[in-house]
């Protein structure tokens, strides 16, 4: 049996999207198309015209925090959820979403408040958490996923 974790993601380079193998990250992925590394280590941007191909293929848990760069409580969640994204490399990807350049996704999913942080799963919502949080609220909340 394969450990399959797989997920497209856009490069943070030419926003390409690849698919990659999350069982494989310590490999270091490349862009197909520029041939940049794909770091899976930190958050990596998504935009609302990436967001459904990404967080619908994933075999792993998509976090997607929703955020804007003017918001104080954003920039205080921004060091916890790289560190979760350095931590939990291969296990889980962190996405963040630009409420203020990318406006669909954030309607589309009802999210009122920023920074909201959404789990999904096969493309579905699974939770979600608004507001800037504990680093200890925070891996409660991501603990099950």
């Amino acid at each position: 049996m394969t450990d399959s974790r797989t997920a497209t993601v856009p490069c943070p380079f030419c926003g390409a999207l690849n698919r990659v193998d999350l069982a494989k990250v310590d490999q270091g992925p490349k862009c197909g198309k520029c041939g940049k590394p794909i770091l899976l280590d930190r958050p990596i941007a998504l935009s609302d015209a990436s967001f459904d191909q990404v967080t619908s293929g994933a075999t792993v848990p998509i976090v997607v925090d929703f955020y804007a760069d003017w918001c104080g409580p954003c920039k205080i969640m921004a060091p916890l959820l790289d560190d979760i994204a350095r931590r939990r490399k291969g296990e889980l990807l962190v996405m963040k979403l630009d409420t203020d350049r990318n406006p669909q996704a954030g309607q589309r999913f009802g999210v009122r408040g920023i920074p909201t942080l959404i789990v999904f799963r096969n493309g579905k919502e699974a939770t979600r958490r608004v507001g800037a949080i504990p680093p200890a609220d925070l891996e409660a909340f991501l603990k099950g996923i």
